[in-house]
This record gives C-alpha cells, sequence and structure tokens, in this order.
C-alpha cells in the first residue's frame, strides 16, 4: 500500500511540473515587454519586463482594429493583436486577431504551433476546417454564419474559406501571448534556402517541374 501511494504522489508531482512548464502562470500583476538590448537583463517568456513604475495605460492599448487588404491573391488579410502590439499582454498568456474576407477570399492552411484559437464570425458565411494528426488526417469542417464560434486545437493545421458573395469578418482569440504561425505552402514551397526539388516531388509524388511552378507562383 505504501508503495502505491508513493508512486501516485510521484505521478502528481510530475503531472502539476508539466503543466507549470507548459504555461506558468505569472507571479506578478504584470509584466511589460520592452525590447531591452543591455547584456544582464532576466527574460520572462522571451521578453524584458519594463519598471513597474513606469509603466502605463497605453501598454495595455491598441488603438483602432481596422479593416485589413483583402486585395491580395488570396483575398484575406489577417491583423494580429498580440504581445508585439500590446506589450502588456506579456505573460498573460491570450491575444486576438482579426480576420478579413473578400468573397471567396482564403485564409490558407496553417497552423498556430503555441496557442488554440477560438473564432467567432462577426459578418459573413465562413467554411472553416482543421485535420487531425498522423495516421488518421481527420477532417473536421462547418460551415459559419454571423455570432457562430468555432475552435481550431493547438498545433493542428486548420483554414478559413469565405463561401459568401459578401465581405466576410472574423475575431479569433489565441491562448497565447504569440501564438506563432506556420502557412503550411510557404513553409514548405518558400523556405529559404529553399528545399530541394528532389525532396518535394518525392514527397508530393509529382514532377519537379510541378514543383518549380507552384515556387514560381508562390
Amino acid at each position: 500500500m505504501k508503495t502505491c501511494y508513493l508512486i501516485l504522489i510521484a505521478f502528481l508531482a510530475l503531472s502539476s511540473s508539466a503543466v507549470s512548464a507548459f504555461d506558468p502562470s505569472p507571479l506578478q500583476d504584470f509584466c511589460v515587454a520592452i525590447n531591452e538590448t543591455k547584456t544582464g537583463g532576466v527574460f520572462v517568456n522571451g521578453k524584458f519586463c519594463k519598471d513597474p513604475k513606469l509603466v502605463n495605460a497605453n501598454d495595455f492599448f491598441y488603438g483602432g482594429l481596422k479593416q485589413g487588404d483583402t486585395s491580395g491573391p488570396l483575398g484575406s488579410a489577417v491583423t494580429p493583436v498580440a504581445v508585439t502590439e500590446i506589450p502588456g499582454l506579456n505573460t498573460l498568456g491570450i491575444s486576438l486577431a482579426r480576420i478579413d474576407f473578400a468573397p471567396k477570399g482564403l485564409n490558407p492552411p496553417h497552423t498556430h504551433p503555441r496557442g488554440t484559437e477560438i473564432l467567432v464570425v462577426l459578418e459573413g458565411t465562413l467554411l472553416v476546417g482543421f485535420v487531425t494528426s498522423n495516421p488518421e488526417n481527420k477532417l473536421f469542417t462547418k460551415v459559419l454564419y454571423k455570432g457562430d464560434v468555432f475552435v481550431f486545437p493547438i498545433g493542428l493545421i486548420h483554414f478559413q474559406l469565405n463561401v459568401g458573395d459578401k465581405n466576410a469578418v472574423a475575431i479569433s482569440g489565441l491562448s497565447s501571448q504569440n501564438p506563432g504561425v506556420i502557412t503550411i505552402a510557404n513553409a514548405v514551397f518558400k523556405s529559404n534556402p529553399p528545399i530541394s526539388d528532389e525532396v518535394l516531388a518525392k514527397a508530393f509524388q509529382v514532377d519537379n517541374k510541378i514543383i518549380d511552378a507552384i515556387q514560381k507562383n508562390l
């Protein structure tokens, strides 16, 4: 019985340590991010903390979350509001983005490696979806209308497509001050330096000329 108790205690300790290591709770009211180049400073989540005595309301403010330019080839625009835009978000574990869509506009398949996303449609009609990990690669899709909400689990590839004939707008909340974004097509076909045609052609089971054409179009 004593051995069972020891195993249980060890399991709980490891579990709590894993949770804390992933996203520790702040131990102060705030840690407003500041760009600091002096050596010897201490980073908190990759940022230096501003002297609390110098913090003001503007450190927690972002003015004018305006419509993005959707005139590009994808017909969409993402306007992030993360720790770069609001220094006061540092250590708070949240951020958001506004996504604008022209008719038939697409926010292409991408992932957020450090954050789960919850999206609410403000205007328009969106087809959204995400794909589970290997080996299932199961696709979950849903058509969303004004006021609808959908969740994209952390790290999974997902997309949004405006299937209406009018502009669409959505707001997404993310469970990280800096969730990151990896657009799949850009990562695969626009890496610097580029991934070799041999690798990509074999991975996608196509001719090298097709890979070259995709890279050129992107």
